[in-house]
């Protein structure tokens, strides 16, 4: 798969959580038990994606590869920096 028409939701429900999916199959092939966590999906962007395309925080030939083996791509969020929850709550109570 070189190309694809991709659409991207984003989660209600999970802040910085994105599925993506081809606009062919649309979330047909996303499992229930993922659409059920994932919450309402809301249409976030479509794009035609490319191995060559650059992503914020994926790798966009991964993502292609994902959704030709299993129909999506499950994008969540980066993991919180403990320094940086520290530097917030330093801060905070410097007050």
């Amino acid at each position: 798969m070189s190309k694809v028409l991709c659409d991207v939701y984003k989660s209600r429900k999970k802040d910085e959580t994105y599925l993506y999916v081809s606009r062919q199959d649309g979330l047909s092939k996303v499992p229930d038990e993922l659409k059920e966590l994932f919450g309402q999906a809301e249409l976030a962007l479509t794009m035609i994606l490319t191995a060559d395309k650059t992503l914020a925080r994926v790798d966009a030939e991964r993502v292609l590869q994902q959704i030709d083996e299993q129909g999506y791509y499950l994008q969540m969020p980066p993991p919180r920096e403990t320094y940086m929850l520290d530097l917030f709550c330093k801060r905070d109570n410097d007050d």
